[in-house]
This record gives C-alpha cells, structure tokens and sequence, in this order.
C-alpha cells in the first residue's frame, strides 16, 4: 500500500524540516512526500521518500521554470508526480506531454505516479470511461510506474467518490494496464478506510490532508486495516 502526499505550493524547506520531525509514519505502509522543488533537498535529507511534483522530458535546456531527471537524482529524489490536474488545467499539461515526462523519469530511473481522472462535465456525460481509455493509453508499462485515479471534481472540493465509484474505475484502469492504482480526491483521514478496503485501490494520493502530520499519519494508519 502506497500513500503519497502532494504537497502542491505548500511548505518551504523549513516547514517541511518541521513535518518531518512531527510525521510518525507506521510501519508496513509505503510513504512519499512530494513538495515544492525548493524543498526537495530538506525532505531528502529527513529521510523523508521524496518525489517531484512533475519533471521535463529533456536532460536539460531552455525550459525556464522545468526541472529535468538529472537534477532530481542529484538531490536524491526517488520519483515524480506526472500529470496532475492542475498541471493540466492551469499550465497546458496534455496528454502527450504526460507521456513524455513519465517516459524521460522511469528512462532516467525515477518512479512514476501518473494522474488520470475525468472532469465532472465527462462523468456526467457517461464518457469516463473514454476519457481513462485515452489518458492511460499514453502512458508506458514500466515496474516503476504507479497510477493515480484522481476524479477532477473531487479535488479540493470536499467531495470524494464514493468507494464504489473509486472501486470501478480502479478496476477498469487496471483493465487497460495491470499497475497499483492510488486514489486521489479529497482523502481524509475519515474516509481514507473505507476508499483504501475496496479491492482495487492499492493506495492514496493525498493532497490538503497530507500538510498535517498527525492527519497524514492517520490516513497511513488507515492504510493496514
């Protein structure tokens, strides 16, 4: 079980120096943090398991405000986010740039979180289904390769899919490439068991939730029942 924290535009080196020393973590449950790039080396260095929120294609180059493959194992980073949301909806992220960003990382050696999820107008039009068909469809069959189902209109809303909802696009997800599938929309430490008991989720990707560390600890815990 994978329970990974996107800390998004939150916590400088500092703050996350103090995470890491209030984060207990139980044992038995994979961890990762993944916060802003300029806190990167202060997780790395409180042994926390760090990935990058995203990560160019390109070894390097004339990419201003991208971080390439190279620098993050410099750091000691362990992995990278792809294809959040966010990125797709606020910076022009699509899904041949996800493609290209997951295939550079797990080329390099990084392992690979991977967002897929439908926005709330395609769930209501029936076309969920069609839009993981082409969002999974991009991305490589790699060991190191993990997948997010993270349903758009539940991120940062408060709403979250129903552990029946979560348990049927996990599986059909599961269907078009055999990886771990986390779930990721608004997990708490309330409804982190029940999303984490159906069969096909084998993890979370945490957002507002994981800048606490007795909450972020708490969904962990939720994580062995």
């Amino acid at each position: 079980m994978l329970i990974a924290g996107n800390w998004k535009m939150f916590k400088g080196p500092e703050a996350t120096r103090e995470f890491a020393a209030a984060f207990d973590p139980p044992a038995g449950v994979d961890v990762v943090v993944a916060p802003p790039y300029v806190s990167l080396a202060a997780a790395v260095e409180a042994r926390l398991t760090t990935f990058a929120q995203s990560v160019h294609w390109a070894p390097e180059g004339a990419y201003t405000g991208e971080i390439s493959t190279g620098m993050l194992l410099e750091l000691g980073v362990a992995g990278a986010i792809v294809g959040h949301s966010e990125r797709r909806q606020f910076f022009g992220e699509t899904d041949e740039t996800v493609s290209m960003r997951a295939e550079a990382a797990l080329a390099a050696g990084l392992e690979v979180i991977a967002c897929v999820g439908e926005l709330e107008s395609e769930r209501e039009a029936g076309r969920t289904e069609e839009v993981l068909r082409r969002q999974v469809g991009v991305l490589p069959d790699d060991e190191r390769l993990v997948i997010a189902y993270e349903p758009v209109w539940a991120i940062g809303t408060g709403r979250t899919a129903t552990p029946q909802i979560a348990q049927e696009a996990h599986a059909f997800i599961k269907s078009l490439l055999d990886r771990p599938v986390l779930y990721g929309g608004s997990v708490k430490p309330d409804n982190a068991r029940e999303l984490l008991a159906q069969p096909d989720v084998d993890g979370a990707l945490v957002g507002g939730a994981s800048l606490d560390p007795g909450s972020f600890a708490a969904i962990c815990e939720a994580a062995l029942t």
